[in-house]
């Protein structure tokens, strides 16, 4: 069993060199349809499994595309990282779409519509939200 650090050495280096093959090396057109990039690498504690998550831009089609094509290349992908890094056995890759930045994104402009609204309300009824504010700090026992 490895230890944290070495876990976390090795899915560092793992992420920057699959990073470079997809730049440079992969040649599946499929892989190059959507802009990808790696997101995170978990690497299991025995170092034999590695599930790599990417974040693809771009429609549903494409990532599914990309997502093919990523698969596609998992064999290339595992015998060039066993060239690359020196470990006893090349992890098991296995790539996994990550789609938290996508969550992330909305989350904020539903925040952002959120607060306009409630600007809005603010500029139409400001005397109607002030006394409603008055009386909830009152029955709250705040005077």
């Amino acid at each position: 069993m490895a230890t944290d650090r070495r876990i976390s050495r090795v899915a560092s280096l793992i992420k920057r060199e699959v990073s470079q093959m997809l730049l440079h090396d992969i040649k599946d057109d499929r892989v190059g349809i959507g802009m990808v990039s790696i997101t995170d690498v978990d690497v299991s504690g025995d170092l034999q499994h590695a599930k790599i998550f990417v974040s693809i831009y771009g429609s549903e089609e494409v990532r599914f595309q990309t997502m093919e094509g990523l698969k596609s290349a998992t064999g290339y992908v595992r015998s060039e990282l066993g060239h690359r890094i020196r470990l006893r056995r090349t992890p098991e890759v296995i790539f996994v779409e990550d789609r938290s930045l996508e969550r992330g994104t909305q989350i904020i402009s539903l925040l952002n519509q959120l607060s306009e609204e409630r600007q809005q309300q603010a500029t139409e009824n400001p005397t109607e939200l002030d006394s409603q504010n008055i009386e909830k700090l009152t029955s709250d026992g705040i005077d």
